[in-house]
């Protein structure tokens, strides 16, 4: 088994003006999405990232804070998860919840060092 960074890129929902019902329904999706893949013992972590970023940069260190990205992209968290490749990460991501946010999952394999 391989390990595989499922990066999820999408819309701040506290941007597109979710209502508190509608924040609740979206993060019950989440939840159970994460439930399921628990059971099935594929993740091994994962978080959810807060939108303001801090990018430090170039020879001179230079500090940005904004976000970084316009329009309705933003990395909004990760899971790392356990497949045999990236095609059956590929099956696992099918079950994304903001799919219908124009989401989008990313797919990287984990890079393994040996020292």
């Amino acid at each position: 088994m391989k390990d595989f960074m499922m990066i999820f890129i999408g819309a701040d929902y506290q941007e597109l003006g979710l209502s508190p019902e509608q924040l609740q329904e979206r993060m019950g999706k989440w939840f159970a999405w994460n439930e399921k893949m628990q059971k099935q013992g594929i993740v091994k972590s994962g978080d959810a990232l807060m939108p303001q970023v801090k990018r430090v940069s170039g020879p001179n260190r230079t500090v940005t804070d904004a976000p970084l990205i316009e329009g309705k992209e933003l990395i909004g968290g990760f899971y790392i998860v356990q497949a045999e490749n990236a095609e059956a990460v590929v099956e696992i991501a099918k079950d994304y919840p903001d799919y219908d946010l124009d989401g989008t999952v990313e797919i990287r394999e984990v890079m393994v060092f040996e020292q």
